[in-house]
């Protein structure tokens, strides 16, 4: 189990360069296409985990190069970090605007592109997106007053969400997307009862690895369910709901936690996404690793990297090096 960690480690490791570099994973992560279903699954897990370690180490010796200058985070944004602030962290943990702002990324991208047209085309009304119509209010306000770019708001809101848990590592985020009013697709976003396999091939459609979906869902480590069980609204999905902590994982494996959505146990259950999520459960650094170049990929669905300007230096500490300084040495693999 320990040696499987490291390998979890080194795989994200080659996502998050990658990620940190582009914005999106691309090709290296078809390994996971769901094609490959059919191969036994702990050789399928080990190839593909040997095959992108060994792009790394071919990727380390390669020359340098790039911009002398990199355009600087508009102060705009420092600002709106401190608001959000106010907002997302009450007691020492992470707030209900927090947890509404991590799930409005994934609604606001999955079903089309990250554009803002969560906000802009209304679609929080749908009933699909029932929770975060307070979230998507003070949103639109923010982005009114501080005139930036409402898809901006999101995935900066998101990031910077997961930052505020106790806990939550830095995700890198940009800004410099196109706003759009018109509205995605619906029936698209996946519901609370969805079977794995269903899942992992939706999210393969949208270049997501097993790895990838088995990172996301444990932004449930900060959720609650208010519409899958109406008799028990508010009821967290693990038992330390305000701090960004891997006992979601455990919890649902054990059938533990408070409540756990259908869906979440059959991510935990499926060939394809057992593994990383058993491995998940004990090591949070793992998850971390995993997570980050994950919730990044996320941010840029429908979206071009040119002349995208980086603002993670606007997020709650500034800077992932706290998050390597915080870390134990195999967790570092990451950076």
């Amino acid at each position: 189990m320990y040696i499987r960690n490291v390998l979890i480690a080194g795989f994200a490791a080659a996502s998050t360069v990658e990620a940190y570099a582009n914005s999106t994973i691309r090709e290296e992560q078809k390994i996971w296409n769901v094609d490959h279903l059919s191969a036994p699954k702990g050789k399928r897990f080990l190839d593909g985990i040997f095959n992108v370690v060994g792009g790394i180490l071919g990727g380390f010796g390669g020359g340098g190069g790039g911009n002398d200058e990199e355009p600087q985070c508009p102060e705009v944004w420092s600002q709106i970090s401190k608001t959000l602030t106010e907002q997302f962290l009450g007691n020492g943990q992470c707030t209900d605007a927090a947890r509404a702002a991590i799930r409005a990324s994934f609604h606001d991208c999955f079903n089309g592109a990250c554009d803002g047209s969560l906000i802009l085309a209304n679609e929080c009304s749908n009933i699909e997106n029932r929770g975060m119509e307070r979230l998507c209010s003070n949103l639109a306000n923010v982005a009114t007053q501080t005139k930036v770019g409402v898809a901006d708001l999101i995935q900066f809101a998101a990031a910077h969400a997961v930052k505020t848990c106790p806990g939550g590592p830095t995700v890198p985020v940009k800004v410099g997307r196109q706003d759009s009013n018109t509205p995605g697709a619906l029936g698209v976003l996946p519901g609370p009862n969805v079977p794995g396999d269903t899942l992992v091939r939706s999210f393969a459609s949208k270049g997501f690895s097993p790895i990838d979906l088995a990172a996301l869902v444990g932004a449930h480590t900060a959720a609650k369910q208010r519409h899958s069980n109406p008799s028990k609204p508010g009821t967290s999905l693990d038992s330390t709901v305000g701090t960004w902590d891997n006992k979601f994982y455990s919890e649902t494996k054990r059938g533990s936690a408070p409540f756990t959505l259908p869906s979440d146990k059959n991510i935990a259950n499926h060939p394809a996404t057992a593994i990383p999520f058993t491995t998940f459960a004990v090591s949070k650094g793992a998850w971390d690793a995993a997570f980050v170049p994950a919730m990044v990929k996320l941010g840029m669905i429908g979206v071009e990297d040119d002349g995208l300007i980086d603002c993670t230096s606007a997020l709650p500490g500034g800077s992932r090096k706290r998050d390597i300084k915080n870390s134990n040495i195999f967790d570092r693999l990451n950076w």
